[in-house]
């Protein structure tokens, strides 16, 4: 593909914006449509960002022939099927992670995207964020073998709210959601796949219905091991830590930010051409369409991570 890729996003939230703005600094790729819940407040930002078709619908913009890939920021609960929809339409698509909140629709997405040979991808954005790119380099040089993952995933959010402080239309999850980075993450850094994996959660939210606290072991079939802390009730520092334990050194990734064991800082500026995951999550998908290649975190990549967390998930059912 020559031209500049046309792209439809679906998902006016908190995620969608933090794509709008990673897009704006690609060359060669332009928004062309936005789909929103509430159709007022998706003009607003379409109208911020030179959108000119606006909808509540997502069929309305896969009907546009003009589009050829589409980004999708909506709930967890539509990913799978409106992922199928796009390549059905015959558009490349990224989902956000979750790829789907069930083993059986994240196989059916990956089913169709072998048939249809279209790019399909899943926000699995640990894989390019700029501290953890770093430490997978020196992992693929042979400079740096995990021996442990200790990553903590701490919310405060016992209100239905987003990141911007908005109520939701739709309820979160620490395992398919948030547990689902760590997952793909430790594999994908250990260069293993996931062998045994164990996991317990507190009390559920009477209103919620869902568990506000867990806890995952996780261990790598070349003996590297995981230990994965959840919340929504943490009243603290917000976000998710990962400390990498290794035969060479110990370091400490926090987003795009990086230190050793002792607290002192790495620079991590020049690993590529952007500090913002988001926007090389986003790179990396514009480029595998160019290229006509399969994307880092392709929804085949990603699969095994559902896998595991359809193990745990029927282990703290039952």
């Amino acid at each position: 593909m020559a031209g500049t890729i046309k792209v439809a996003l679906a998902g006016a939230g908190a995620f969608g914006i933090k794509h709008l703005d990673g897009i704006k600094n690609i060359d060669g790729v332009e928004v062309v449509s936005l789909v929103g819940r509430r159709l007022e407040p998706t003009k607003e930002i379409a109208d911020k960002y030179g959108i000119k078709h606006v909808s509540t619908d997502l069929a309305d913009s896969l009907a546009l022939k003009e589009v050829d890939a589409v980004i999708l920021c909506t709930p967890t609960q539509m990913h799978a099927s409106q992922a199928i929809d796009c390549m059905k339409a015959g558009k490349h698509v990224q989902v956000e992670i979750p790829l789907a909140d069930s083993l059986a629709d994240a196989q059916g997405v990956v089913d169709l995207q072998k048939t249809s040979g279209l790019v399909a991808m899943c926000g699995h954005t640990r894989r390019f964020n700029p501290s953890h790119q770093w430490v997978r380099n020196k992992i693929v040089a042979g400079e740096f073998n995990i021996q442990q993952m200790d990553v903590q995933t701490y919310f405060f959010r016992r209100t239905n709210m987003n990141a911007l402080g908005q109520p939701r239309s739709w309820t979160d999850h620490l395992l398919w959601h948030h547990a689902a980075h760590t997952v793909d993450l430790f594999a994908y850094q250990a260069r293993s796949p996931i062998v045994k994996a164990n996991a317990v959660q507190g009390p559920i939210h009477p209103n919620l219905g869902i568990a506000m606290d867990m806890s995952i072991q996780l261990k790598a079939a070349n003996g590297a091991i995981c230990t994965l802390s959840l919340s929504f009730n943490n009243d603290g520092p917000l976000g998710t830590f990962f400390r990498y334990i290794g035969d060479t050194g110990t370091y400490i990734a926090r987003y795009d930010d990086l230190v050793n064991g002792k607290e002192e800082k790495i620079d991590v500026s020049r690993v590529d051409v952007s500090m913002n995951g988001i926007e090389l999550q986003d790179r990396e998908f514009f480029a595998a369409i160019r290229e006509g290649r399969e994307p880092n975190a392709s929804v085949a990549q990603v699969l095994p991570c559902y896998q595991v967390l359809h193990d745990l998930d029927r282990q703290l059912a039952a």
